[in-house]
Formats: structure tokens, sequence, C-alpha cells
């Protein structure tokens, strides 16, 4: 029995060092990396910024896609590649911060407060060592509203597509390649619940930058600002 151990204890050694391995890989990133863009999202609730963009955010590591041009971005092609499942409960529950989504690689949910209006998605993946060119990123944030606000809109800019929406119904697209440009596409009216409304955006990216900004607006045009964000 004791050589039998002793034989053994080599095997033993090598899994508690694969399973180290392997955790290290899945450790949480340094968020060092992000700043200045990002800072760790705070425990309070967050308001939108003066002019209403939002900018706390749960954004999931790249997912890598092949097509790394912007030229073939229609509509069609957008749709079917930001509505293709890539983990379990992709349009499901809100992910927490430091959750691994289980995609053909292992990618790490990060809860982040913005530092300008517009979510620079290549700066997150640079600043995480994830690559930058041919991905989608995934982001959800939690709108929390104190009433029922009718004939909102949502009013999106991205570089390059994307798809956006609201309490699980499509609310928003942006196709071709296209820069970034605040309110480029605004939403058909919809009504902000009173307590939790989940936003749900996917960005799709070729070569160059990219990035999106986000706010919500009134009946009137005017950025709604009595809500606030969390990622829970």
């Amino acid at each position: 029995m004791l050589r039998l151990r002793l034989m053994l204890l080599p095997v033993l050694a090598a899994c508690v060092v694969a399973q180290a391995v392997a955790a290290e890989a899945l450790a949480p990133a340094t968020k060092a990396g992000l700043a200045p863009f990002f800072a760790p999202a705070g425990e309070a609730p967050k308001a939108p910024d003066e002019d209403g963009f939002l900018q706390r955010w749960l954004l999931l590591e790249p997912i890598v896609k092949p097509n790394r041009s912007n030229a073939g971005f229609t509509p069609a092609y957008v749709r079917q590649a930001l509505n293709t499942i890539y983990y379990p409960a992709q349009f499901g529950r809100v992910p927490r911060d430091g959750e691994i989504a289980k995609a053909t690689t292992p990618l790490r949910w990060h809860a982040l407060d913005s530092s300008l209006f517009d979510v620079k998605l290549f700066n997150f993946a640079q600043g995480l060592g994830k690559p930058t060119y041919g991905v989608i990123f995934w982001a959800v944030t939690v709108v929390n509203s104190s009433r029922d606000i009718d004939n909102v809109r949502l009013a999106i800019g991205s570089n390059s597509a994307s798809m956006w929406w609201v309490n699980g119904k499509e609310a928003a697209g942006l196709f071709g390649d296209r820069r970034m440009v605040m309110d480029d596409v605004v939403s058909q009216p919809l009504t902000l619940k009173k307590g939790r409304n989940v936003i749900r955006g996917a960005v799709i990216n070729g070569p160059g930058l990219s990035d999106f900004c986000v706010r919500l607006l009134d009946a009137k045009g005017h950025a709604v600002r009595d809500i606030t964000l969390t990622t829970r």
C-alpha cells in the first residue's frame, strides 16, 4: 500500500499543478491595465452622466469571429452573427462580475464604469491582452427606474455594427461599416418599467477601433436622467 501511494504522488502533484495553471488562466484579469478608460464598477448605483449617457456596464471579453473585415456587415450578416448563441444564457439572466461564460473558449465578464461617455471596447480588449480585431463584444447593464416612463427611445452610436435589446426585445440595430456617432440610431418608442430594466447589446468589429454610446431619450428628446445603473 505504501508503495502504491508513493507511485501515485507524482500523478497527484501533476494534477495539482494542472489545476493551478487552469485557475490562473481563468483568474480575474487585473483592471489596472484598463485605466484611464475604465474603473471597477462601484457598489452604489450610478447615475447617467450630465448628458444622460450610460457609463456602467458588464462587458464580456471578446468573442473571436473569422470575418475580420467590415465590408460584409450587411443587416443579414450582422443579425445572423449577433443572434448566434455563443454561450449559455446569452439572452437570459444578468451575468455576475467575474463570471465565466463557457463559449468556445472561457470568457470572463467584467463590471466596469466608463470614464467617458462612450465605452472604449478596443481599449477594454487591449487592456486585458485580448484580441481587438474580428471580434464580438457583449455588454449588459441594469437600468433602475422609480416609475414607468412611456415613449422612451434608446439612442445608440457604435463602431462598427451593433444590435440592442431592452427587456429581451430587439430595440435597435446599426449595420454596415460605421463610425461611432452619438444618437446615430434611435429606437421606436418603448416603456421603461418601474424597477429593473435590462439593456443588452452586441457590437461586431473587423479592423480598427471599436466603441459605443447609449442613452435614453424621453418623448421630448431630452435625456432621461432620473434613473440609476447597476450590474446586478
